[in-house]
């Protein structure tokens, strides 16, 4: 078995107790494709990305060509079904995170973790930018050892690039996926509902190729 690390608290005694229904009732829709928010696509593999607000995150990763779906949740925390108020506490353990559906005969999940490292700062523990707390930290929640291994490896290969431009280690933690929350409604790929919405790039313009 591979090793990952957990770079967050996990105060589960001081926990918010959550509740036993999700804060999202489908069926919900994809603005952007119009696709039920949970459809199952055949073929297809999951990927979970968090990297600050998941406004931007999710924009980000909608546009990438091979995703067929992406969805804005919670991810890592011990809190069952959190609210979006309730994460931002910093009491229920989660990140916000990204759930991208992808179709790997067009794209592949290096490629993705690669789209991540490239578009936040993974040397910043616990925030992006003015964004600050857990919920904002840079995680890879993997869902498979291949998975894991491409996590590792392209994190580390980031991190000689970072280095060499000045940077610090990246603080990315990567560790196998655990219970995925959606979040409420209006989170939904809500840069489509609301293009003028808040949509800062923390990136530090290093690229993860030479």
């Amino acid at each position: 078995m591979l090793r990952f690390e957990r770079t967050h608290p996990g105060d589960a005694a001081h926990a918010l107790p959550g509740r036993a229904t999700p804060v999202l009732a489908m069926p919900v829709f994809h603005r952007v494709t119009g696709d039920p928010l949970d459809k199952a696509f055949p073929g297809s593999q999951t990927a979970y990305f968090a990297a600050g607000c998941f406004w931007g995150v999710e924009k980000l990763f909608w546009r990438q060509p091979g995703v067929l779906s992406t969805a804005a949740g919670y991810m890592g925390g011990t809190t069952p079904n959190p609210s979006y108020e309730e994460v931002c506490t910093g009491r229920t353990g989660h990140a916000e995170t990204v759930r991208v559906v992808f179709d790997p005969s067009t794209t592949t999940y290096a490629a993705l973790v690669r789209v991540f490292f490239e578009n936040h700062d993974p040397t910043q523990a616990n925030r992006q930018g003015n964004d600050v707390g857990t919920q904002y930290r840079s995680a890879l929640f993997t869902t498979s050892e291949e998975q894991m291994a491409i996590a590792v490896r392209e994190r580390d290969a980031y991190a000689s690039n970072l280095g060499a431009a000045g940077y610090g280690a990246p603080v990315t933690s990567i560790e196998p996926a655990p219970t995925w929350y959606f979040a409420e409604d209006y989170h939904q790929q809500y840069l489509e509902a609301n293009p003028n919405g808040y949509c800062p790039v923390h990136a530090t313009g290093v690229k993860c190729t030479a």
